[in-house]
């Protein structure tokens, strides 16, 4: 019991966990985006023009190849979202590592300060 318990407790555990929670709540957000939204919007002109109210109702002999483009666009749409966090968190990213560049200081600085030091060591022994 306590070696599942220290299995649990570790980090990376807790944190796939919330991952899959989370991703499982984006899903959800992204398919209802899909269907109620650009579904309509994107192949409203198609579904009418095939008369059909509905894109899960798209099918030939029964191929269902409504729900198929559904699917399709669902994907579309998570990728680009997952596209559009990670840029995001890329930036952020280099953002925080210039501004980290731009703290330490440059060789100059650190041979400016080097000789300061050494000057004023060597003006304490005289």
């Amino acid at each position: 019991m306590r070696d599942f318990k220290e299995f649990i407790m570790r980090g990376n555990v807790v944190d796939l966990a919330v991952a899959v929670v989370i991703g499982a709540a984006f899903a959800a957000i992204i398919g209802s985006f899909v269907d109620d939204i650009l579904t309509p919007l994107i192949l409203q002109p198609a579904l009418a023009a095939v008369g059909a109210d509905d894109i899960a109702a798209l099918s030939i002999n029964g191929i269902q190849y409504g729900l198929f483009l559904a699917a399709v666009i669902n994907f579309i749409v998570i990728a680009f979202c997952m596209f559009l966090v990670v840029r995001a968190f890329e930036k952020l990213k280099r953002k925080e590592e210039v501004e980290e560049a731009a703290a330490e200081p440059t060789p100059e600085e650190k041979l400016t300060a080097t000789l300061e030091r050494l000057n004023a060591t060597l003006e304490q022994k005289m």
